[in-house]
């Protein structure tokens, strides 16, 4: 008998001993184990990559909502169609992304003189903020306290040289 053969069947003999000596205490438990701490971090890792993906998608959609309605009301005849085109322009953004029925302000401001947005050069800048629901919660926890993620963006943006007021 070659020496690598006794000394596999010696091994596997000294195994069979050791496993009579602990028992089978132990059996089938890991598959139970995997079970309970796999899904004690499967569940909390999807959920975060949901609220991620959703975090990201609405900041997508208000950084472009802000640049859109900058353009649009840079670009607008008067004032009043400025501000009417700006406000769609948000709508449009928001509706783009799926966040239609969010809460959410648009705030507009303009320098160096704020009476006129459209003066010549000056400086139109406007910011939209939107709560973002974090998803899977009933809204009887909303009522109790707010259960979102504020988020925003501001864009500015400047009024041709060249514009004259219609």
């Amino acid at each position: 008998m070659a020496w690598s053969r006794r000394w596999t069947e010696r091994g596997r003999v000294g195994l069979l001993r050791l496993d009579r000596r602990l028992g089978d205490g132990d059996r089938g438990s890991a598959t139970l184990e995997f079970l309970a701490v796999g899904l004690l971090l499967l569940v909390p890792t999807v959920y975060l990559v949901i609220v991620l993906a959703q975090l990201q998608a609405a900041s997508f959609a208000v950084e472009g909502a802000t640049r859109q309605a900058t353009r649009v009301y840079v670009q607008a005849p008067d004032e009043g169609e400025a501000r009417a085109a700006a406000l769609r322009a948000v709508e449009v953004a928001l509706a783009d992304h799926g966040l239609e029925g969010l809460r959410s302000s648009v705030e507009m401001s303009c320098r160096p003189d704020p009476a006129d947005c459209l003066s010549r050069r000056g400086f139109v800048t406007i910011r939209v903020a939107v709560q973002l629901p974090l998803p899977l919660l009933p809204p009887v926890i909303d009522a109790e306290l707010p259960a979102g993620v504020p988020v925003e963006a501001v864009s500015t943006e400047q009024v041709s040289r060249f514009w004259s007021g219609g």
